[in-house]
């Protein structure tokens, strides 16, 4: 499948799109405290999308990597958990939980994908740099993003930034592009070197999302058949925009 232009009105759409979601995420992390079920955060993301004319883009979204399609509007994982973990009535937040909060946002017919990881209560220093360093490994990847950079370029700067700071990139779990679909071409790597990958192109819409342990890179599928957990049992962390390619340089379209 080849890698996707979107015009300018579409941009546009997007634009509008990740406004809400980033709204929406904005409110559930203030939801989020100790003694809350990441079920109700699931129960509060999908009627705020439905209340603001948009539609839950993971909700019975079945992509190949999935044996079965995801059944909640939101992924909720926590500590060790990276991604993905389906939130539930019985899963309480806790004092000094590292939550992960990822939404997808379907409107007028397109998509915008975008994670927050943000800290229950009061936390250690070294969870608080864990989601610093992957926050602004985020931030550092963006500035990657201009025409005739490379997908290895974004890469790369979130690898050496991670490493550089004793943390791990979760190699296994990639960005995408995305816009028509909630996934679509190219895989975005959290590791890569300069100059190598997809050359970036104005009209392109990219899905980054760097992904982060404490203790190591390797995870495996957690019980419920969704999520990725670190396979040491590692603290991890997660941020992600929806980001334009344009003429001169990009646009974060979910701020």
């Amino acid at each position: 499948m080849a890698i996707t232009i979107k015009t300018e009105k579409e941009i546009e759409i997007l634009k509008q799109g990740g406004k809400i979601l980033s709204e929406i995420l904005k409110e559930l992390a203030k939801l989020a405290e100790p003694g809350i079920s990441t079920g109700f955060l699931n129960q509060k993301a999908k009627e705020m999308i439905l209340s603001r004319g948009g539609e839950p883009a993971f909700e019975n979204y079945h992509p190949t990597f999935m044996e079965k399609p995801y059944p909640a509007a939101l992924c909720a994982s926590l500590n060790n958990v990276v991604v993905h973990c389906v939130p539930k009535d019985t899963i309480i937040l806790e004092e000094g939980d590292i939550l992960k909060l990822d939404l997808g946002v379907k409107y007028k017919n397109l998509f915008t994908d975008s994670a927050i990881t943000i800290g229950i209560g009061k936390l250690t220093e070294e969870k608080q740099k864990l989601i610093d360093v992957t926050k602004q490994a985020l931030e550092l990847a963006i500035r990657e993003v201009k025409p005739g950079n490379h997908i290895g370029d974004i890469g790369f700067a979130i690898e050496n930034y991670v490493e550089s700071n004793g943390f791990y990139v979760i190699e296994i779990l990639v960005g995408h592009g995305v816009g028509y679909a909630p996934h679509e071409e190219p895989n975005i790597p959290n590791y890569g070197k300069r100059g190598e990958g997809p050359i970036l192109k104005p009209g392109m819409i990219l899905a980054i999302e760097p992904m982060v342990s404490l203790k190591g890179k390797d995870v495996q599928l957690s019980k419920d058949g969704f999520g990725y957990e670190t396979l040491s049992g590692s603290l991890s962390a997660h941020f992600e925009h929806t980001v334009a390619v344009t003429d001169e340089g990009n646009e974060i379209l979910t701020k």
